[in-house]
């Protein structure tokens, strides 16, 4: 935007300065060719008194010698006698003596004033009056030299203007941009310090209006998830005396599977006040540091707990994982997150019977979770990854959660057809830091407890 504004600056000032500087410098070269000429003339007719009393030589040469010291003056006198030098041209001044016309007219080497004087008995006399070319462009050079750099002036000073002026208005500009991007990253506590013309420091107090309303916002709609949350700990405390008065009437395993699932309810309902209390600044695409888990273990967990439903419907559940360590940057109730929503889906959305295939796979840098099923896949997967949109008929949130638990886990999520014919969710997880470089200090540490050979 500098150069932008100082280029505008510099085509504006530079065409006001020629507009006045052309006519300016017509005008003094003008002024300057009258000046000598209106001096020459001057001459010329100061001659005319005295060829009017005598036109003897001797006299006409004093009055010559008198008014001109640099021979440009010179009388022809009416019996052909020539006082002073010749620069007219022969036909010129044959003209000015038979027509009696003062004339005046430019030669190469300058300009030629001719006045004839009438004496008499119908004589003619014409004074010549001479001024060398150089003389008529004197001090024109100089004075064009001086207009030049007075307009090289103005022009500078207007770019530097300009440039200055610029330079506030791009740091406010830049300031106001980088503070956006800031808070669009999630870098709540952004705030941008009013600068530049009226219009850009406007610019930015309404920014930071609208990052406090912002932070407001958020922090009210945590809030209410808070309070909101909080008030299922009476229905929940009512479910839990009313699984412990069924564990009492009969006992067995279908009864610790129903404890084990309401304090896993409980603990959910923990996880998400914990997350509503959260500070602002931390985002969901900034984990918490050090909040690592196991993917595998974890894994493992939730499909023995799906299992039970998976054999109550008839359906085909196979595990496969990797007995490498396969450690990610993702607290552990959020990978559980994902894997219930994902296989929470495929109960959902697909027919009794239909089998399912989770698998966990590590690579040189990443660890891959991969739920098949059987069922009739996701025609549209960009619509099905949309927040709070549906095409089954559900809230639309599972797949979003995972999304961006792989997100914030340094991954991503592909959607697709897997061998089982339906479909298959891919999240890729990066590894945590750690873990990829204990393999080859493992390597290192081997290396030195080998013997020499």
């Amino acid at each position: 935007m500098r150069r932008a504004l100082a280029g505008v600056a510099l085509a504006v000032t530079s065409m006001v300065a020629l507009s006045f500087l052309i006519p300016l410098a017509l005008l003094v070269r003008s002024e300057a060719r009258s000046r000598v000429t209106t001096v020459a003339e001057q001459r010329a007719a100061a001659l005319a008194p005295v060829l009017a009393i005598t036109t003897r030589p001797d006299d006409v040469q004093q009055a010559v010698a008198g008014l001109d010291a640099g021979d440009h003056l010179s009388v022809h006198l009416p019996d052909g006698q020539l006082i002073g030098s010749i620069h007219a041209p022969a036909r010129a001044l044959k003209r000015a003596a038979r027509e009696r016309e003062t004339m005046a007219l430019d030669t190469p080497s300058g300009w030629v004033y001719l006045q004839p004087v009438i004496l008499a008995r119908e004589r003619v006399a014409v004074v010549e009056a001479f001024v060398p070319r150089e003389d008529l462009n004197r001090g024109v050079g100089a004075s064009w030299a001086v207009m030049s750099v007075l307009a090289l002036g103005l022009v500078g000073g207007s770019v530097l203007v300009a440039d200055r002026l610029g330079a506030r208005v791009v740091r406010a500009s830049q300031g106001l941009s980088r503070a956006s991007h800031a808070l669009g990253k999630g870098d709540l506590e952004m705030r941008v310090e009013p600068g530049g013309p009226p219009e850009l420091h406007e610019a930015g107090q309404a920014f930071n209006a609208m990052a406090d309303r912002v932070v407001d916002l958020l922090a009210m709609e945590r809030e209410l998830v808070a309070d909101l949350s909080h008030r299922l700990r009476t229905p929940l405390t009512a479910l839990h005396l009313e699984s412990e008065r069924i564990s009492s009437i009969v006992p067995g395993h279908d009864a610790d599977r129903l404890e084990a699932a309401i304090a896993s309810l409980d603990n959910e309902i923990d996880s998400i006040i914990t997350a509503a209390r959260t500070p602002l600044s931390v985002t969901a695409d900034s984990p918490l540091p050090g909040k690592r888990c196991e993917v595998s273990a974890l894994v493992g967990a939730r499909v023995d707990f799906w299992s039970v439903l998976a054999a109550q419907q008839g359906r085909e559940c196979r595990l496969s994982m990797t007995t490498e360590a396969t450690p990610v940057l993702l607290p552990e109730e959020d990978l559980a997150a994902v894997v219930d929503a994902l296989i929470g889906n495929v109960f959902r959305h697909t027919p009794q019977g239909s089998a399912l295939a989770v698998s966990v796979e590590r690579t040189a840098q990443a660890v891959v979770l991969t739920v098949d099923d059987a069922g009739p896949g996701i025609n549209d997967p960009d619509l099905a990854l949309a927040r709070g949109v549906s095409v089954g008929g559900s809230t639309g949130l599972g797949l979003d959660i995972a999304h961006r638990a792989a997100s914030s886990g340094q991954g991503r999520m592909e959607i697709g057809r897997g061998p089982l014919g339906g479909a298959r969710v891919r999240v890729v997880l990066g590894l945590a830091p750690e873990s990829l470089t204990r393999p080859r200090r493992a390597a290192r540490r081997e290396r030195r407890r080998r013997p020499p050979v």
